[in-house]
């Protein structure tokens, strides 16, 4: 229940702050119901998870979005660069890459760094796997090599 409260707080501060109407109570009050309507409806179909909001995890985070921004950069590059060379750089390869993450959100940011990563695409996640798109096998080579997956544990904690 506090859980379902601290959604439909947070939904509420999110939609004043973007909204920008303050001094107009009809859409003050509707907000207010549309957040607490989205909070019982996701406490109701059991959406809040167990895991909850991983802010104690932020400074981790904060410390990882750098190095995933570099990646970008350099997948990029990598794509810009394969592109260039013509079709026949280009290797599409589905792969199954390991995956050490134990939570959800572990799973989750794993999975959501790879498809962010220019050329790559995470097609399924498993428990202990998951399922790469690469637009060429040096993507996949990156992914098995482990650095983005120990980066993603250590956001993960123990």
């Amino acid at each position: 229940m506090t859980k379902a409260i601290a959604l439909g707080t947070g939904l509420y501060a999110l939609w004043l702050l973007l909204s920008g109407y303050w001094d107009d109570p009809l859409l003050v009050g509707l907000g207010a119901l549309s957040a607490i309507a989205v909070a019982a409806l996701a406490a109701r179909l059991h959406l809040i998870d167990d895991e909850g909001v991983p802010l104690g995890r932020l400074p981790r985070i904060l410390a990882y979005l750098p190095w995933l921004a570099w990646q970008v950069v350099l997948a990029n590059l990598a794509v810009a660069r394969a592109i260039l060379a013509g079709p026949r750089a280009i290797s599409p390869t589905l792969a199954v890459v390991p995956c050490s993450q134990k939570t959800d959100f572990g799973r989750m940011l794993y999975a959501n760094s790879i498809t962010l990563t220019p050329g790559t695409i995470s097609v399924d996640v498993g428990p202990d796997a998951i399922l790469v798109h690469a637009l060429e096998a040096g993507g996949i080579d990156d992914l098995e090599a482990g650095a983005m997956d120990r980066r993603v544990r250590a956001v993960e904690g123990p």
